[in-house]
């Protein structure tokens, strides 16, 4: 299999225009790692991130010092990199940035704190102690994110210590949720398979711990933990990653087909089951390159979506997912961020050498990838009958805000009755919504009165189910325009477009990000809007309902008053020349509005609209 060829899936690839693809030229893979402590520490053309690291004392630097410093509610800026590892992000509220800066005050900082939840599952006690850590710390709003974990947003710096000090008293933590490690591990979800849902989970919780970084520095700092003293050596402070961790942000997921919600083929790192007749897991085949992010006008930075490498048995998967990390930390661009993640590093050094590699670091060869398919990226909402006989009721929760919305879904304080009285647990899923889960049937009754009582299953329509949003405005630094604020108003507006045209319960996937770091993995949704400036987006159409294929920039730089008006005509031909089945994204590029992006590189090529669509 080369870099780029197909998916192993049942997928028909629809008619359309397609690229000749260009003989690659790869680079030479190195035979070692790239720098030692030393010559990291003597090489001015590393990125600045990565003396930093070195300089930390494992994770450390000033972080501790910084926390006494009451003048301001920041930290400093090198400690603002070290405090991604331990799971959080300082940030601003931007509304209120020209009123402070006119009056001459500090900007009004706190703290975005992301928890290490593998697989997304949580007890009802836990729910209830994160609820209230919501309510004391975090301005009373608790949010399920894309990465299968919560975020607590608006935390003070005189509140952090007392914020971790209560994640730890709830069992869990927020280590490695944030900067260049292992991130949260995400697992499939799906209610109906139950004991391939206990396999992914499982090996979710496996792959989290064993590449979980070793330093102690989250208990010294967060908890105040006593330092262990004396000449540690590096290979027993950090085994596996060393003093400069990984060039860059590093995802893992696990998928169980038919269901993609976790969207596998836009993370690094990705298992898809292999089940028998009987729904169990029988192995794993390995997906690795997949990637979001990307820099506007800049064309080497690109999403990407993952490649097949390979087959493992469930024995084996943990080993692999080491070895795959481990060949990322070696062989990743050190010197520019911009294309430090392992998507990049497979384009320079191709699939084939990348496979080997990790084939000498497990001793093992890798099987040839099993035959596989994906029907959809969504959740499985209302109740769901696993195969264990427990029941399952998935709920949509708008952008993941677990809050009381005025005249609206009381979410907050509905789930915490419902936590009160549950006897199974909580699932997140990937799309930002929540799962109670495990129900006995006898309990169902209990549970559906809780729901309707706090209007839990108000009505959304196939649009919104099937939407994602990033924070952006007004707290995340990136954001270039609105997107959890903005994306609401606009589906009303898409709405009321489908539903002229007959196609207001059609499932097309719409995903909006405030920058082009894709959080909300824009790229692979049928119709994608990434922040350009303030009200005005790139528009990205054409990508698999399925999450198997990249979508490409249609227009661009689009005021958020013009949306609306480009899409209708595109509905209005998908209305009247859709096949029986056919989805959005693959009507766009068979009737020819759209091409089709066929690998990272090519996804900057042949843009914008191909013909004009037919007026409503």
């Amino acid at each position: 299999m080369d870099d780029h060829s197909p998916r192993d899936t049942v997928e028909t690839p629809a008619p359309g225009p397609t690229a000749t693809p260009a003989k690659r030229v790869y680079e030479t893979p190195p035979t070692s790692r790239p720098i030692t402590d030393a010559e990291a520490a003597r090489a001015e053309k590393l990125a600045a991130n990565e003396h930093i690291k070195i300089a930390s004392g494992y994770l450390r630097g000033t972080l501790a010092d910084g926390l006494l410093k009451h003048a301001t509610g920041a930290i400093s800026e090198d400690d603002g990199q070290l405090v991604k590892f331990h799971g959080m992000y300082m940030q601003d509220d931007r509304d209120l940035r020209p009123e402070r800066t006119k009056k001459k005050l500090d900007k009004a900082y706190s703290f975005m704190i992301r928890l290490r939840i593998a697989g997304g599952v949580i007890t009802p006690k836990q729910w209830l102690a994160l609820d209230h850590i919501a309510v004391t710390y975090a301005g009373s709003a608790l949010r399920a994110t894309t990465r299968q974990t919560f975020q607590y947003h608006g935390v003070i710096k005189s509140n952090l210590k007392r914020t971790m000090a209560a994640i730890d008293a709830a069992l869990l933590d927020t280590i490695a949720a944030c900067g260049d490690v292992n991130r949260n591990v995400m697992a499939a979800t799906n209610p109906a398979q139950a004991g391939a849902h206990k396999a992914a989970y499982q090996l979710a919780k496996d792959i989290s711990d064993s590449l979980l970084p070793k330093t102690s520095a989250w208990r010294e700092i967060w908890l105040d933990g006593e330092r262990v003293v004396g000449g540690e050596e590096e290979a027993e402070v950090e085994p596996v990653y060393g003093r400069t961790y990984l060039p860059r942000k590093f995802k893992t997921v696990i998928a169980v087909p038919p269901s993609n919600e976790v969207d596998i083929f836009a993370h690094d790192l990705g298992f898809i089951a292999i089940l028998d007749k009987k729904n169990q897991v029988t192995g794993w085949n390995v997906t690795v390159g997949g990637g979001m992010g990307m820099t506007h006008g800049e064309p080497d930075t690109f999403p990407r979506t993952a490649d097949v490498m390979g087959f493992v048995a469930p024995e084996d998967a943990v080993k692999v997912a080491e070895a795959v990390m481990t060949v990322q930390r070696d062989w990743g661009n050190r010197k520019n961020r911009k294309n430090a993640r392992l998507k990049y590093t497979i384009e320079r050094y191709g699939l084939d050498a990348f496979r080997a590699e990790v084939e000498k670091r497990i001793g093992k060869t890798l099987g040839a990838p099993k035959p596989f398919a994906f029907t959809d990226n969504g959740d499985r909402y209302g109740w769901v009958e696993g195969d264990d006989g427990r029941y399952h009721l998935t709920l949509y929760v708008p952008s993941g805000r677990i809050k009381d919305i005025a005249d609206g879904p009381q979410f907050l304080s509905g789930l915490r009755r419902i936590a009160e009285v549950h006897e199974g647990d909580f699932r997140l899923t990937g799309n930002q919504n929540v799962i109670i889960a495990n129900v006995p049937a006898e309990k169902r009754a209990e549970i559906d009165a809780l729901v309707d009582e706090y209007g839990l299953t108000r009505g959304a329509s196939a649009l919104r189910r099937n939407s994602l949003a990033c924070v952006a405005l007004p707290t995340c630094g990136l954001a270039l325009a609105e997107s959890e604020r903005y994306l609401p108003d606009l589906m009303s507006e898409l709405e009321e477009s489908l539903a002229s045209h007959g196609l207001a319960e059609e499932p097309i996937t719409i995903r909006s990000t405030g920058c082009p770091n894709g959080c909300a993995r824009p790229f692979i949704s049928e119709i994608g809007l990434v922040g350009r400036g303030p009200e005005r987006y790139h528009l990205y159409l054409g990508a698999a309902h399925d999450g198997s294929r990249l979508s490409k920039l249609y227009k661009e730089d689009v005021a958020a008053s013009e949306i609306r008006d480009t899409l209708d005509p595109l509905f209005a031909d998908y209305a009247k020349g859709r096949q029986p089945g056919e989805h959005f994204g693959d009507y766009l590029i068979r009737a020819g509005h759209v091409a089709r992006t066929t690998n990272g590189p090519d996804f900057h090529e042949r843009t914008g609209a191909l013909k004009p669509a037919a007026q409503a």
